[in-house]
């Protein structure tokens, strides 16, 4: 081959090189587009998808606050403010049967899911209102099958007690301090209701307070 030929035919194998390394610099930089553009895309989708998220979320959570501050449809509420908390000896005159709060003895019931079969002192069981119990009451207006299902439901429930209550004029009677609720079944839905949003709810005045250790009663 003459040198002419040779300096022809590495030209050509130059040049092949050069459109080679072209066609591989712009393939690289079509790659890099194509990833930058699924990068933004998926980046774009996802802050989208955490705004719609955390958007729901805190909706979620003022739903919950707002269902929380409403009442319980037909409960009755008392001034927490305006309760005694005094610890007094012997009885109290209460202005509601059951109280919902009040003066009362130094000593609390045990509220520990505790369902006591005979009436007990309404001054102990005060004090318990005060730990952030629910205190269920009954009388012989309830249904027998209706105080089985409540004693099933206070007896897996801490910080709760039940006891008969012949002198009550509503068949069932949940009480909380400052708070209170009559219906005639324990079917009724806002007994869970009342359950959940007051046992140990906002307006006990001392939460966390003990439910065990106190008087007992067969």
């Amino acid at each position: 081959m003459s040198r002419t030929s040779k300096k022809a035919s590495a030209a050509t194998r130059k040049a092949r090189i050069e459109e080679m390394r072209r066609t591989e610099k712009a393939r690289e930089r079509r790659n890099r587009i194509i990833t930058i553009g699924l990068s933004t895309v998926i980046v774009a989708g996802l802050v989208g998808w955490g705004a719609y998220y955390i958007n729901q979320a805190n909706e979620k959570d003022e739903q919950q606050v707002a269902e929380a501050k409403k009442p319980v449809r037909g409960e009755q509420s008392w001034d927490a403010k305006k309760l005694g908390r005094n610890h007094v000896q012997g009885t109290v005159d209460y202005p509601m049967n059951p109280p919902v709060g009040g003066d009362h003895n130094q000593a609390w019931m045990t509220c520990d899911g505790t369902v006591y079969t005979k009436a007990i002192p309404k001054e102990n069981a005060v004090h318990s209102l005060e730990h952030g119990a629910v205190w269920v009451t009954y009388n012989d207006k309830a249904a027998d099958a209706d105080v089985k299902k409540l004693a099933d439901k206070v007896s897996k429930t801490p910080y709760t007690l039940m006891s008969p209550n012949d002198t009550q004029s509503g068949a069932i009677t949940l009480s909380a301090w400052g708070k209170q609720l009559s219906v005639d079944s324990a079917s009724d839905a806002r007994v869970e209701q009342f359950l959940t949003k007051y046992v140990q709810g906002a307006q006990t005045p001392e939460p966390g307070a003990a439910c065990t250790g106190g008087l007992t009663a067969s």
